[in-house]
């Protein structure tokens, strides 16, 4: 009975998912990158990084060196960064952005492994006296992707974050 069991299981569990190629692998990785960037500055959602992350996660940083060791480093500091966000926090009311730079974005399969996503973006925060957003800055990111079949999606393992700079002046209004 045990034997038949576990061949029932073994059916029911999903087919392996073979990994995306070419413009589908673009949108993928697109689209993770979207929620990985919407989670952590305007949406404010560290839980979303549970799902978006693989546990060995890390980033290294060009101004802070190995900036987060793993996963649960990354979920902690951005829950610590919301909660000062609230009302009555230490940085209540702030908000920021990051866009990415059109057409930066570059994404290169790893054999069937995963991908290498590089791209430019910008950093902007929120200007409440202005009433406006005021860009802060901006960087180039890779990231690695590891593909996962089961899931039939991807995972971040790692990121680079690397030059990082001041943002641009504004115009000068002078003719």
């Amino acid at each position: 009975m045990s034997l038949s069991l576990l061949l029932a299981a073994a059916l029911a569990a999903p087919a392996p998912q073979p990994m995306p190629t070419g413009e589908t692998l673009t949108a993928q990785i697109a689209d993770e990158d979207a929620q990985l960037f919407q989670a952590v500055f305007e949406g404010c959602r560290p839980q979303a990084l549970t799902d978006l992350l693989a546990p060995g996660y890390r980033m290294i940083h060009d101004k802070d060196g190995l900036a987060i060791p793993d996963r649960a480093a990354f979920v902690a500091g951005l829950e610590k960064q919301c909660a000062a966000r609230e009302p009555g926090g230490t940085n209540a009311g702030y908000k920021n952005r990051r866009l990415l730079v059109p057409g930066s974005r570059t994404v290169r399969a790893m054999g069937d492994w995963g991908a290498l996503e590089e791209a430019s973006h910008v950093f902007f925060e929120w200007n409440a006296k202005a009433d406006r957003w005021d860009m802060v800055g901006g960087a180039r990111y890779m990231h690695v992707w590891q593909w996962m079949p089961a899931e039939g999606r991807f995972r971040l393992t790692e990121s680079l974050s690397y030059d990082h700079g001041a943002a641009a002046p504004a115009p000068s209004s002078a003719p």
